[in-house]
Order: C-alpha cells, then sequence, then structure tokens
C-alpha cells in the first residue's frame, strides 16, 4: 500500500517510516513532485493537518495524510502551540524557540507540558474517508538543555515517568512512547484494517 505523508521533514518522515514499518509505503512530498509551499492557517492543530491533506488529495488525487504537532505549556496558556515550529520567528529554528521558551517560562513552577500530534487522514476509493487521529504525551519542560538525539523542543521536554528528555531517551525509545508514535498507531490500525478490507473484498 502506498500512502502520501504530506511532509518534507526529513526527521517527521523517517520517525513515521521507522514506525509503520514496511507494509506500507510511505511517500513524501518531494516523491510525488509535490513542491508547493502548503498552507497551514487554521488556529488549531486539527484544521492544519486537515488543510494539508486536502491540497495533496485534491491536487494529487492520492491517499495520504498529514500532521500537525504542537507543545503545549501550561504556564503559557498552552504557548507555542500551533505556532511551535516557529515560535521564534519563521526560520523554524529549534536553538531560538527553545531559548525563547525558557526565557518565558523563566523559574515558573509549573513546568507541566504535553506534546499533541494530530494526524489527518484521506483515504482514496470509491467512497472518499477522512479520519482524524491523535496522540499526547504528558510530561514538562526541564530548565536547560539535555541529550543530543531527537528534534525541535526533544531536549527540553521530559516526557511523565520518565528521568530523561526525549533527547536523551533516543529514537528506539521516543518512537515507542511519543505523542506522533501514539497517533501513528491509531492511523497504524486503520490502515491495516482498511487493507484487511479490501483483501475480503477480492
Amino acid at each position: 500500500m502506498k500512502i502520501v505523508f504530506a511532509t518534507n521533514n526529513k526527521h517527521k518522515l523517517s520517525e513515521i517510516r521507522d514506525i509503520l514499518g514496511n507494509e506500507i509505503e510511505v511517500l513524501s512530498l518531494d516523491e510525488i513532485n509535490c513542491h508547493a509551499d502548503i498552507p497551514e492557517t487554521s488556529d488549531t492543530l486539527e484544521g492544519n493537518a486537515l488543510q494539508k491533506a486536502h491540497y495533496v488529495y485534491d491536487n494529487y488525487h492520492i491517499s495520504c495524510f498529514a500532521d500537525d504537532t504542537g507543545l503545549e505549556v501550561d504556564a503559557l496558556g498552552g504557548e507555542p502551540g500551533i505556532y511551535s515550529a516557529r515560535y521564534a520567528g519563521n526560520n523554524h529554528d529549534s536553538e531560538a524557540n527553545m531559548t525563547k521558551l525558557l526565557a518565558k517560562l523563566g523559574d515558573n513552577k509549573n513546568r507541566k507540558a504535553r506534546f499533541r500530534t494530530v494526524i489527518a487522514l484521506i483515504l482514496d476509493g470509491k467512497n472518499v474517508e477522512e479520519k482524524i487521529f491523535e496522540g499526547i504525551v504528558e510530561g514538562s519542560i526541564i530548565k536547560e538543555r539535555r541529550g543530543g538525539e531527537g528534534f525541535g523542543y526533544d531536549p527540553i521536554f521530559q516526557p511523565e515517568g520518565y528521568n530523561h528528555t526525549f533527547a536523551e531517551l533516543g529514537s528506539d525509545i521516543k518512537n515507542k512512547i511519543s505523542h506522533r508514535a501514539r497517533a501513528t498507531a491509531k492511523l497504524v490500525d486503520e490502515l491495516k484494517q482498511k487493507m484487511l478490507d479490501n483483501k475480503d473484498e477480492v
């Protein structure tokens, strides 16, 4: 089964390919010759994920999914949220984003935060199907960066139940417990069920 993941983010792509395994071939936007800067103008993660998935489906007529992920910090009223990737400006600079977040949080004792991933799936077929999956991992923001693995806010996010940040845990553990892993597990269940249904129809 082939499906497009509406991203050119190499980190996200390899993470999701690792999680999905060999049964499903995941294509990037580059691999379908989509070089557009797909708009993300919604004020929710769900809206942005759907917007990206619809863009690909409407223009390329192929099954696809898109995600949007946000880090939500309680003491900052849910910031950075939908602005997580460009919190410190449009350069998608992880270091600058972390610096801004740590500065805004300061010595606040409430360090509670969560990563939330929303995946929008559009399946091509006689009846086009549209579904939303969500994955959440609770945790806290530590006061200084730790670890060299991962990307984004991983060096300052410590998931609940662990004494290490995502960046210290490494991809093997992160890919089992992360927000994206949880949303992707729901996506995989749906895709596998769809593959079984298709076999039954043959």
